[in-house]
């Protein structure tokens, strides 16, 4: 079977590799994606023989002089050209140690390079060779376990999962990502191996965590995860809200498949993967939370503070970044019960207010998780949500134009009410300063500077402070 190679990178690959009597192939990803048709832009040459030396080759015959970059340790280079990143390796073959997931590398054959990949699927590779150029050379049928939408290892399922644990989680990666089901032996290899995980730094994990959560149902990854036994390893905190509980015959909903469903919601809305995250954990402080109340049955009391307190622990654990993007899932999290409060009840200027303060520039994040939220299999309720949800948007936005309170700072600092009343720094200037801000909210003053004015020196006289300098 011959593939096309369309662009003219690959008949210039070509020309250096028979002038320097060497041969090369396009290897993993880029051909299995060709043959589904998805875009990608990444291409990995392999060589037999010295992949560094044909990539020098290759960058001076595109006129790129030094703008390759060379990894000496790993044998391979890459240089960036139009829309290409091409990475070159020299064809190796692997063992590894039982305590790493590094492996000894050797130099080896086409063959050795193909039955080292992690799955049929990744082990085709296309020639560039004069003699055959454009030839699929697919000695484990990773065609065929594409046509059938298959995950399958080239070799013994449990050695290649043994030897580089990391691959169970590429397993349900590339299952969430492409929709496809692991092969039975394959899966049942993950199950046996999954204590292997634990040799695999965090990093590489949450890596294919994030990519599992861009996938266009994500769920499909966590829910495998959970089958497979690794969740519980990797995720305690997530795994931890399974299951449904009941007492006096009152049960609650599985918080785990509820919070799968929501994750999936937001995928329909939304790339944001801060966004994604946000909707996978808004519910993870259930568990810490739930208690069982006579009369009143399960309760959740304060689960969304308590899970923004948990987001910084899980970050850290998992080695997502420690910056605004922890913030801003802590945030959401937080928040993430605000909305619908105010379905729930009547829509005050007040409370709309409030909201807009509090959430910022992510209020529209905060509303799309907040409908996401919205799981009921009660087609007339969820209705009756999304209904009011429009209504309380409609309102944030008169608000916003009205009062414009998104992001706002108090109109009188600190600093004014010290110079004003001849005060020392204590407590009652945060107090004035609160009674401020509270004032604007609940719409008892404009929020305009005059307005701000007038109300701290009502507040002054109220605590028997007299302004030191002359009021305009």
């Amino acid at each position: 079977m011959k593939l096309p190679l369309n662009d003219t990178i690959f008949d210039i690959i070509t020309r250096v590799v028979q002038r320097e009597n060497v041969q090369a192939f396009v290897i993993g990803g880029f051909v299995r994606d060709i043959l589904l048709h998805r875009p990608s832009n990444d291409i990995d040459i392999m060589v037999l023989g010295k992949g560094i030396n044909i990539a020098k080759k290759v960058a001076v015959e595109l006129n790129m002089g030094n703008q390759i970059t060379v990894f000496k340790n790993f044998g391979t280079a890459m240089l960036q050209y139009n829309h290409w990143q091409l990475e070159f390796v020299g064809a190796r073959k692997e063992s590894y140690s039982r305590y790493s997931r590094k492996p000894i590398v050797e130099s080896g054959t086409l063959k050795d390079d193909q039955s080292r990949r992690d799955f049929t699927i990744n082990a085709m590779a296309i020639s560039l060779n004069t003699d055959d150029y454009g030839v699929l050379l697919d000695p484990f049928n990773g065609l065929d376990d594409l046509k059938k939408e298959i995950i399958r290892t080239p070799l013994e399922p449990d050695k290649t999962f043994s030897d580089d644990p990391l691959r169970m989680m590429r397993a349900i990666r590339f299952a969430t990502q492409l929709n496809f089901t692991i092969h039975t032996r394959t899966f049942e290899a993950i199950k046996r191996n999954k204590d292997r995980i634990k040799i695999v730094s965090a990093e590489r994990i949450s890596d294919e965590l994030n990519k599992m959560m861009k996938a266009e149902k994500p769920s499909i990854g966590y829910k495998l995860l959970n089958k497979s036994g690794l969740l519980e390893i990797i995720f305690p905190e997530l795994f931890r809200l399974k299951g449904v509980e009941k007492k006096l015959n009152i049960g609650h909903k599985d918080n785990f498949y509820h919070s799968l469903k929501v994750l999936d919601n937001i995928a329909k809305v939304t790339d944001n993967l801060w966004l994604r995250w946000a909707a996978l954990l808004h519910d993870i402080g259930k568990s810490a939370t739930k208690q069982f109340k006579d009369n009143v049955g399960w309760t959740f009391y304060n689960h969304d503070f308590v899970g923004s307190k948990m987001i910084y622990g899980i970050f850290r654990k998992m080695r997502l970044p420690m910056n605004d993007k922890m913030k801003y899932v802590q945030k959401l999290v937080r928040l993430h019960m605000r909305p619908i409060t105010l379905v729930d009840t009547i829509v005050t200027d007040s409370a709309v207010r409030r909201l807009l303060f509090d959430a910022g520039n992510e209020i529209e994040d905060l509303m799309l998780l907040a409908e996401a939220d919205i799981t009921s299999k009660n087609k007339i309720k969820v209705k009756k949500y999304l209904d009011n949800f429009r209504k309380v948007r409609e309102k944030l936005k008169q608000i916003e134009e009205k009062d414009r309170i998104r992001n706002f700072q108090p109109p009188i600092s600190g600093d004014e009410i010290i110079q004003t009343f001849g005060l020392k720094p204590s407590k009652i200037i945060g107090e004035i300063k609160v009674k401020i801000k509270d004032a604007i909210l609940d719409g008892i003053i404009e929020n305009s500077y005059s307005a701000a004015y007038k109300y701290m020196l009502k507040i002054g006289k109220e605590k028997g402070l007299n302004p030191k300098i002359k009021a305009d």
